[in-house]
């Protein structure tokens, strides 16, 4: 494979074989991220769990102290008293059947995440096929489907993120962007993987954490010593 210039420039400013603990693998990942546009810096923690066993999900959501510097585009899929509570909380896009429609029959996938009530989700089955591949379908376990359409919403533009472990026991998850700076991105790491830690399923034997790694867009992968 071969990389770019500030790739290589950076590798040979970091030692990239090297675990550093948080605190110094925040400095080393901002320092890390050369390009001209605001990188976007990213947790890939590797866990000790068989995803394919029901009882070894990792999954939950965070609000990342800091937010994740991305303007977050919320629809939300309800009706009545709680479409007004929607658009009062700051919803970008709101609607209940004319939008299952639209998402339907136009492919319509304007949005970074999706809220809805509880009574609206027998219709979001429709939509079920074109919005989960996209991880986009709401789910109880995210907190998008939810009687309390207002914190959702606030939470969401807030910073808070969703964490779920992939076929191959790998979390990944943005904490932030270059721009904020290695305490403020420490922070958020933090608070990420107190989250994770949380979420340990009593069904996962030996090490739970297996390894993290931090990285900018376009820059290499920084070891972090965080083990349980």
């Amino acid at each position: 494979m071969k990389h770019g210039k500030n790739y290589l420039n950076t590798i040979k400013e970091i030692d990239i074989s090297k675990v550093y603990d948080p605190a110094e693998a925040m400095k080393n990942v901002v320092a890390s991220a050369k390009a001209k546009f605001d990188e976007t810096i990213e947790l890939h923690i590797r866990l000790g769990v068989d995803p394919r066993q029901a009882d070894q999900q990792v999954r939950g959501t965070v609000v990342l102290p800091n937010g994740t510097g991305k303007n977050v585009r919320v629809l939300v899929i309800a009706k009545g008293d709680k479409a007004d509570i929607a658009e009062k909380a700051g919803a970008d896009l709101v609607g209940a059947e004319e939008m299952i429609a639209k998402i339907q029959n136009e492919n319509f996938l304007d949005f970074d995440v999706c809220i809805t009530s509880p009574d609206m989700m027998g219709q979001m089955g429709r939509v079920a096929r074109i919005l989960g591949p996209k991880g986009l379908m709401p789910s109880p376990k995210s907190g998008t489907v939810t009687t309390d359409i207002a914190k959702a919403v606030k939470e969401t533009k807030a910073g808070k993120v969703e964490y779920r472990v992939d076929k191959t026991a790998i979390v990944h998850c943005p904490i932030g962007k270059k721009s904020f700076g290695d305490e403020k991105l420490l922070e958020n790491f933090n608070s990420l993987m107190e989250a994770i830690v949380k979420a340990k399923p009593a069904a996962a034997k030996g090490t739970y954490i297996r390894s993290v790694t931090a990285t900018a867009t376009m820059g290499p992968g920084i070891k972090v010593n965080y083990r349980i």
